[in-house]
């Protein structure tokens, strides 16, 4: 069992960067401090010597922002029909989150933790739970609709 000062100090040097990375996805403060401190308590209730505890963490986070992406895509969706009827429409997304959310979720993952958060091939691998190879062709599929997503509205 890990000591209580292990834990304190672990949490003292990963939340403010699990935190700002949150809030980067999700783009609210309030929301992302929500998230990572739901990640840590899931973490630190489970807290075992067998795994890597900083991967771990990722991966609560990433299933944690799958889950509010999918209340919030439900509530989009809801807004936008309860909008089709007024002129306003919408509010518009920024360019980068509108090229992602089409991708499928485990390569949208791959690229929030690989390009925009800074983790290597291998520790996305780990957080994710995928080999190492998969997470590589993730990222190179979503480069690649990406790409024809850019080359396709450049017309």
């Amino acid at each position: 069992m890990v000591h209580e000062d292990t834990r304190r100090d672990f949490f003292a040097a990963n939340y403010a960067r699990l935190a700002g990375w949150v809030r980067r996805q999700v783009d609210d403060d309030e929301t992302a401090h929500d998230i990572a401190a739901e990640a840590f308590t899931r973490l630190l209730s489970r807290w075992s010597d067998s795994y890597d505890p900083h991967a771990y963490l990722y991966k609560v986070a990433v299933n944690l922002l799958r889950d509010h992406w999918r209340r919030a895509q439900r509530e989009r969706r809801a807004l936008t029909l309860a909008a089709a009827d007024r002129h306003d429409g919408p509010v518009l997304r920024s360019d980068l989150r509108t090229m992602l959310e089409p991708l499928p979720e485990h390569q949208r993952t791959a690229v929030l933790l690989h390009y925009l958060a800074g983790f290597s091939i291998r520790e996305v691998a780990a957080i994710v739970g995928r080999p190492e190879g998969t997470v590589k062709s993730d990222l190179f599929h979503a480069r690649a609709r990406i790409r024809a997503e850019l080359d396709g509205t450049d017309d």
